[in-house]
């Protein structure tokens, strides 16, 4: 879901459009599973339904990942991939609930497919996505075939992608929602799809131009956040949206403030403590590894093409593509340490 800041963020005017070559030599941090599901939700049939394999395996996120990866490479980028852990204890009853949810459209979904009810199916599919093992499994391996560091988290992916950026081990983080900022990110970017389509074009925003011109610290923007509703306390305090939620932080100066002025009724289990705490002090990993190493050009070619089905000619344009850029940096860097032997 993530927690609604957009209104606020447009508010405050430091969106910045930005070409893909913004972030050419820079290391983007991706976290990893909302980009799963952005690809499934983009990639399907002319009916609107999962590419999948002769075995039945869905596909759509193998060929979202793999071009996605590619154009990244090609324009110069160094993506990381985050993937989640298990999620927080707070967040499980959330989890539990969206599961029902997903089966109750899946159950639809599948009835509409069987029907030929193809409109429907499409617009139910959206609902009814689930990211299982396979898919996880799948697109790590990809990842790694690609030469490309993956790094996983405790819990949640956008915490530890916060956590990676804010110790300058990547430039940016490439997300779909603002968690991001709650957990202190200092930079992010959305829309970073490499797309030919103009529609898409990267928005890059930076924290530190969000609080300054909105006149918050960081724990108040936390308190904003909780206010509207965050996975820990979804939907949040009834009948506070983004600016009436600004506007009481501002006023009283902390959600602490507010519920002790009895301006708020706090009617979650979970206490808004432990939830700003999660944002300012979330568990990370701290042991991992940044490596970049050669794309395994024929290894991709048989994962995609032998073990998926993926057309040969479709996957050898995009690799022949990236391979001319790969080599021609890696000629022109080593001209460059002739150079300066």
């Amino acid at each position: 879901m993530g927690v609604q800041l957009g209104t606020l963020v447009r508010l405050f005017n430091i969106e910045k459009i930005v070409s893909p070559s913004f972030f050419s030599n820079k290391i983007v941090i991706v976290d990893a599973l909302p980009t799963i599901y952005e690809m499934l939700a983009m990639i399907r049939d002319k009916h609107g339904l999962y590419l999948v394999d002769s075995k039945g395996r869905v596909t759509s996120h193998l060929i979202g990942l793999f071009t996605r990866i590619c154009r990244m490479l090609i324009t110069g980028i160094k993506p990381v991939f985050v993937f989640d852990g298990p999620p927080h204890p707070l967040k499980t009853r959330e989890i539990e609930k969206r599961k029902e949810e997903k089966m109750i459209f899946q159950n639809k979904y599948i009835e509409a497919v069987l029907s030929g009810r193809y409109e429907e199916a499409r617009k139910l599919g959206k609902r009814a996505m689930f990211v299982n093992d396979e898919m996880i499994r799948s697109s790590r391996q990809l990842i790694t075939l690609f030469g490309l560091p993956i790094v996983d988290a405790p819990h949640d992916g956008e915490a530890q992608t916060a956590y990676m950026v804010k110790k300058g081990d990547g430039f940016v983080t490439a997300v779909r929602d603002w968690d991001a900022f709650l957990y202190g990110a200092p930079r992010i970017v959305m829309d970073l799809k490499l797309s030919p389509n103009p529609y898409y074009k990267p928005r890059f925003y930076e924290l530190d131009a969000f609080l300054f011109r909105a006149e918050l610290t960081i724990e108040q923007l936390i308190d904003v956040g909780i206010l509207i509703g965050t996975d820990f306390n979804p939907g949040g305090v009834t009948g506070i949206g983004p600016k009436t939620a600004y506007k009481l932080i501002k006023r009283y100066g902390s959600l602490d403030n507010l519920i002790k002025s009895s301006k708020i009724k706090w009617r979650f289990d979970v206490s808004y403590l432990e939830i700003r705490e999660i944002y300012l002090n979330p568990p990370i990993n701290n042991n991992y590894k940044i490596e970049f190493s050669e794309p395994k050009f024929d290894h991709i070619i048989r994962f995609l093409v032998e073990e998926y089905n993926f057309s040969r000619k479709r996957v050898l344009n995009e690799l022949n593509e990236l391979k001319k850029k790969y080599y021609s940096r890696r000629f022109s860097q080593k001209r460059l340490d002739e150079i300066f032997k």
